[in-house]
């Protein structure tokens, strides 16, 4: 249901949709209410040194590893204590994930009607494409133009037919209908062998969203190349008119664009379904560091679309009147304007394209992510001595996730209730995995700086940026208990499992040398004859 030797064109389709979700649009598009040019050079940096090393590094070793997830490799290279409250953080992270972009994409669906038909009918191409190659067998390219093709026609046709549902659609609201649908699709998706609907749905949409970056990007071009109204930089490079409350640059920057620069939920995909997937080890470098490069180059669309859409800098000013503001909405008004001015296309058609682009991201995210969780209860289980089956597993995944989404009300306020705390989770986690690549470098006698540079940074950078959030958490009329306590577990866990490390790394450095696979299988060949 899980192993899948697969195509790695197809698997870095799957990899890239998956890790890149509305996060690389959401966070870009808030950072840049400290100016532009901070967010162009975290994403730049972050995605070459950090985001490449990590997801990679993370594919990697769990390949060497028989497709072990993260959370299972810390107990083997780290400890099991340290693995033990590893899964705490891994499952808090999850959940986020989850419940978070249920709320976005239900938003989106409601805001934007022209994206309903595109973002279902994926899913009909989708088990049409992973029949096509798997069971009929038939060459990759004319099935992927014959899938993209498909996929833009729907766009054109949700344009044309918008699907609105009413304010009471079978006793519920369109916001309750919708939070309750995904999760459905959520647990389908888990259950179902990964062939079958998760890795093509992952690819043909990456495929179709990779053409979307290049007309933003080409839109872009072609404006300042060649329209009359050529598209200006109408934000600051650097906001010194910052609104009342925007918290300082560093560390929160850092935390606030992860996806796109480094982000702790890449280890999961990369271990959880990638690596599981991966047909051969030097696909490892095509699947994970390209994938990386892909979300990097979703974040600076989004950073192009938003400080280049509006038409002047009062309009941008209108919209970045707080921090928070922006998001999925600046991205798909700004990337829309320049499509309308740079291509010609129609403003309603751009801001479908941009719009399903957003929710096919966030939907594969979801999808990919209840699977993980599954991935997470079941091994909390074999933790605590008890074994739990894929149908539980998946129950326990989609009771808690709808438990959260649906705590402030049924139009899922809830969902995005500990959502503040991601940023921070997000970056704790992708330290703690370069720790674990760290450890199997050394015990290799390899070069183990390319993970320990930027563990270090970013650990320091999100620890420094949970403290600051701890302490915010407190203040007199605005303190948020559960938030804190949530923090407080976080922020002791990762500490703890820091520790744990460095301790770790230190046994490796003193113990022999660990042999590479094809050194140890040379040897055992050897033996024999």
């Amino acid at each position: 249901m899980d192993y899948v030797p697969t195509n790695k064109f197809i698997l870095w389709g799957h990899h890239f949709t998956s890790v890149a979700g509305a996060a690389p649009i959401v966070g870009p598009a808030i950072a840049v209410i400290w100016g532009w040019l901070p967010a162009f050079l975290w994403v730049t940096v972050g995605t070459v040194f950090f985001a490449g090393m990590h997801d990679f590094g993370a594919l990697w070793a769990s390949v060497r590893n028989k497709g072990l997830s993260i959370g299972a490799l810390s107990a083997r290279y780290i400890g099991k204590r340290g693995a033990n409250l590893f899964l705490v953080v891994i499952f808090l992270l999850m959940l986020m994930v989850i419940a978070a972009f249920a709320v976005v994409i239900k938003n989106l669906l409601i805001s934007t009607p022209a994206a309903v038909i595109p973002t279902w009918g994926a899913i009909g191409v989708a088990l049409l494409v992973g029949l096509a190659v798997y069971r009929l067998r038939w060459p990759l390219v004319p099935v992927t133009i014959v899938g993209v093709v498909a996929l833009y026609a729907l766009i054109v046709l949700g344009n044309a037919v918008p699907v609105v549902i009413p304010e009471s659609f079978l006793g519920m609201s369109p916001a309750t209908f919708w939070i309750i649908v995904l999760f459905v699709y959520g647990a389908m998706a888990s259950l179902l062998p990964v062939w079958v609907l998760l890795q093509p749905r992952d690819y043909i949409n990456g495929v179709q969203l990779f053409v979307g970056l290049i007309l933003l990007f080409g839109s872009v071009l072609t404006g300042v190349l060649f329209a009359a109204n050529k598209p200006d930089i109408v934000a600051p490079a650097f906001n010194t008119n910052l609104p009342d409350g925007t918290p300082s640059l560093v560390p929160l920057l850092f935390v606030t664009i992860a996806c796109g620069a480094i982000s702790g939920f890449h280890g999961m995909v990369s271990s959880g379904t990638s690596s599981k997937q991966l047909d051969k080890e030097k696909d490892s470098r095509f699947v994970g560091y390209f994938g990386a490069v892909g979300e990097g180059m979703l974040s600076l669309g989004t950073i192009l679309a938003v400080i280049g859409g509006f038409k002047t800098a009062a309009d941008w000013q209108s919209v970045y009147k707080a921090f928070g503001e922006g998001g999925v909405e600046a991205f798909v008004q700004g990337g829309g304007a320049l499509m309308e001015n740079g291509l010609g296309l129609p403003a309603s058609l751009s801001a479908t394209v941009l719009a399903t682009m957003a929710v096919l991201f966030a939907a594969t995210t979801m999808d990919t992510g209840m699977r993980l969780l599954r991935f997470v209860v079941q091994e909390i289980g074999q933790t605590v001595g008890t074994k739990i089956t894929k149908f539980p597993a998946t129950l326990v995944v989609v009771a808690v996730g709808i438990g959260l989404t649906f705590s402030q009300g049924l139009g899922g306020e809830g969902g995005l209730r500990i959502w503040p705390l991601f940023g921070t989770t997000n970056q704790l986690m992708a330290s703690l995995t370069l720790s674990i690549i760290a450890v199997m470098l050394i015990r290799k006698r390899r070069n183990p700086l390319p993970a320990l540079i930027p563990l270090t940074i970013v650990f320091v950078l999100s620890f420094w940026a949970a403290i600051s959030q701890l302490l915010d958490f407190t203040k007199p009329g605005q303190a948020d208990w559960l938030l804190f306590s949530l923090d407080v577990i976080i922020i002791v866990a990762s500490v703890w499992v820091a520790i744990e490390a460095v301790l770790a790394m230190r046994r490796a450095k003193l113990a022999p040398p660990e042999p590479d696979d094809e050194d140890a299988k040379i040897v055992a060949v050897r033996e024999e004859l």
